[in-house]
């Protein structure tokens, strides 16, 4: 695979010059076409993971093990890294790639230097503290689990490192504007999930542990996918610790910080209180988030990760951009949010328990753990499309060099889960749905903050939000009925438990709401429904450049 420049004017993204608009918005939805790409190949291959550990292992409780051993790595790579990618780095990077690129080249330099050494000694600690560690994430397990837990964990904590230079030089490229490779990251980790999980098992007889060093080969493709995009670049071994590059960085990243530890905090108790609602809680939840993730990183990510490069952009001192441009920018970016996952989630609702079944209730997934999965995507659902709204806007913040305001927003949604998740406990007995509504109350209020605050930054309204939102939300409703209604004339028409009549009930009904709602949103005239159309055209005549 080769990289791809998103230099043609029709791709290019905005840069706030004399008439930026025009150029801007299918500038932004060309960049989010790419990295949608990359995101459908990714949340397909999530799918066909957990589909494989859903066949391989089922809903037991050493895949509960094996989600706290990875997600320990992950958590301190979302502490020092993923959110320093997009509150700091691509903004400073992106002023970087306009100014001066035997700069950018230092700086990157720097950056993957200090990135490789933290990363390192922490990756050592982890490897010795691994029990203690294991103990704090899952208490609730019992004692021969909460060992296997900390085996895993020693397999999975070199990716760290790994994951760490991949988030960097990610960054690196979106500031470039090579959007291709790093949107295929996430693919290749779960490609090598899958791939490594299959033949150890299969071949060799291993258990959960083949997830683990599944975890650790993807860690390592990652930034092997990415090398190509950087065929040009200058980079080498460098410790300038007083570069002011470097000093920005840290200041811009200083707040975040704040906000992230209090949020690896809620994790930590999340994943404990989890391991005290059953063993198979955090494997019933794990699937559940899978779904979630889907549309999240298919709609949000991309789009959130399009317009941040060019909000960055627009609000620099050097671009004399006005901030009505910028709000102009930022609620394009909603409006597709908006249109692209609110069928997503009502989709997903009325069709939970099918789309469950179909995905994993195979091999070793039972009936039972296909109930308890659905009812927890259920419920996660409910604050799915607060959390897409909620990126694009803590990016619009972060672009602003504004990283002190989500942050503060931050340690409050975590106040929040924990007022919610805790509650119950006053009158019964913790359960893993208490904790699942909590997350979708942390997500709602955020971004009703979130929102409230970036009002007053700049307004939205008149900007056509509202309006594209209420269609959008109408389009949904009515795609919901038709889907139920089409799911339930399926199930009695074609009646049994067969793979084809799963697929049959979800493709079928998924094809009918699909259909509706395209009909719906052409007939109230969505004018992003246009753009995104338009926007397809162009690339196919393009022949993908």
């Amino acid at each position: 695979m080769t990289h791809v420049d998103l230099e043609p004017p029709d791709f290019r993204i905005g840069t706030g010059g004399a008439d930026p608009q025009p150029p801007a918005v299918p500038g932004i939805a060309g960049a989010a076409t790419v990295i949608a790409l990359g995101n459908v190949a990714s949340r397909v291959l999530g799918l066909v993971r957990e589909t494989v550990i859903a066949d391989l292992f089922g809903a037991i409780g050493l895949v509960s093990a094996f989600d706290v051993a990875g997600r320990v790595p992950r958590m301190l790579f979302d502490l020092l890294i993923d959110g320093l990618v997009s509150s700091a780095l691509v903004p400073v990077f992106s002023e970087l790639a306009e100014r001066d690129r035997a700069e950018l080249w230092r700086v990157a330099s720097i950056m993957l230097s200090l990135a490789a050494l933290v990363m390192s000694g922490g990756a050592l600690l982890l490897e010795l503290f691994a029990p203690q560690v294991a103990w704090l994430m899952s208490g609730g397990f019992e004692p021969e689990l909460l060992a296997h837990t900390a085996r895993l964990m020693r397999i999975t904590t070199p990716a760290v490192v790994f994951l760490s230079l991949s988030g960097i030089t990610a960054g690196l490229l979106y500031a470039l504007k090579r959007f291709t490779l790093p949107a295929f990251t996430a693919a290749v980790f779960n490609a090598s999930i899958v791939i490594v999980a299959l033949v150890l098992t299969r071949l060799f007889g291993w258990g959960v542990e083949s997830l683990a060093v599944g975890l650790l080969v993807g860690s390592v493709m990652q930034v092997a996918l990415q090398l190509p995009g950087l065929r040009d670049a200058r980079l080498r071994f460098s410790l300038d610790w007083h570069h002011p590059d470097l000093r920005r960085i840290a200041r811009l990243y200083a707040p975040v910080v704040l906000g992230l530890v209090v949020s690896q905090v809620g994790i930590i108790i999340d994943r404990n209180l989890a391991s005290r609602t059953g063993e198979q809680s955090i494997a019933w939840m794990r699937y559940a988030t899978t779904l979630v993730q889907f549309p999240l990183g298919l709609v949000s990510a991309a789009i959130a990760m399009a317009i941040l490069p060019t909000l960055s952009r627009l609000a620099s001192p050097r671009q004399n951009a006005g901030l009505d441009e910028f709000m102009e920018t930022l609620a394009t970016g909603l409006k597709m949010v908006l249109v692209l996952i609110l069928p997503a989630v009502v989709g997903l609702f009325v069709l939970s328990e099918p789309v469950v079944g179909l995905l994993f209730e195979h091999g070793d997934f039972t009936p039972f753990d296909t109930g308890q999965t659905a009812l927890a995507l259920r419920i996660y659902l409910l604050g799915t499309t607060f959390a897409a709204v909620d990126l694009p806007l803590v990016f619009a913040f972060y672009a602003r060099q504004n990283t002190l305001t989500p942050a503060l927003v931050g340690i409050l949604g975590v106040g929040l889960y924990l007022m919610a998740a805790l509650t119950p406990v006053l009158f019964r007995d913790l359960r893993m749905t208490d904790l699942v509504l909590a997350n979708s109350v942390q997500l709602a209020g955020h971004a009703l903050v979130m929102l409230w605050l970036t009002h007053r930054v700049g307004s939205l309204r008149r900007r056509g939000l509202g309006r594209t939102a209420l269609k959008a939300l109408a389009a949904s409703l009515v795609m919901g009925g038709t889907t139920f209604t089409t799911a339930a004339w399926l199930v009695a028409r074609f009646p049994g438990q067969t793979l084809l009549h799963e697929v049959v009930v979800v493709g079928g009904a998924g094809l009918v709401g699909l259909g509706s709602y395209g009909v719906l949103v052409t007939l109230l005239r969505v004018e992003e429904v246009g753009m995104l159309v338009d926007l397809i055209r162009r690339r196919l005549g393009h022949g993908g450049q």
